[in-house]
């Protein structure tokens, strides 16, 4: 979901840390906040993607957010948010490992600043605080290109 300068007022959103810093989800797109459990880890190409787990009957990708976001990957992860990913016409869920507190707030979204990422589509405001609004399809994509075209391996 692209979320734009012109949405509602009342949009809600996830508020969650990784590393540092605070970024906002919109809630629509959060399915769950779930408990640590055991990350399975096997061999892949990808320092994208950390491991799996298993939630629900679902074999859920776990995203290393930190690396992602700018920041440094972190080991000490109190919860994972899962996420819906649209993949195509195909939604996948998609898991973030959360080291601090989440939190649901509602704001308004202010346009994210013309030479920002693209994976930022803007700001909420709240409670005296700022989030940026995190957009994990334009994230998760861009990562995934920049990996293929480093490996010279033909995008798909």
């Amino acid at each position: 979901m692209n979320v734009t300068a012109t949405a509602a007022a009342d949009t809600s959103f996830v508020v969650l840390q990784v590393g540092s810093r605070r970024f906002a989800l919109p809630a629509d797109n959060v399915v769950e906040l779930a408990p640590p459990v055991r990350l399975h880890k096997f061999p892949h190409q990808t320092a994208l993607i950390v491991g799996v787990i298993v939630r629900r009957g679902r074999i859920v990708p776990v995203y290393d957010a930190g690396s992602l976001l700018g920041g440094r990957s972190s080991s000490a992860q109190r919860f994972y948010l899962i996420a819906k990913r649209r993949v195509g016409k195909a939604v996948e869920f998609a898991a973030v490992p959360v080291n601090g507190e989440c939190e649901l707030a509602t704001g308004e979204v202010a346009a994210p600043p013309p030479d920002g990422p693209s994976w930022l589509t803007g700001a909420i405001s709240f409670k005296g605080e700022a989030a940026d609004v995190l957009d994990l399809d334009a994230l998760v994509t861009r990562k995934l290109a920049a990996d293929q075209s480093n490996s010279g391996e033909p995008a798909s």
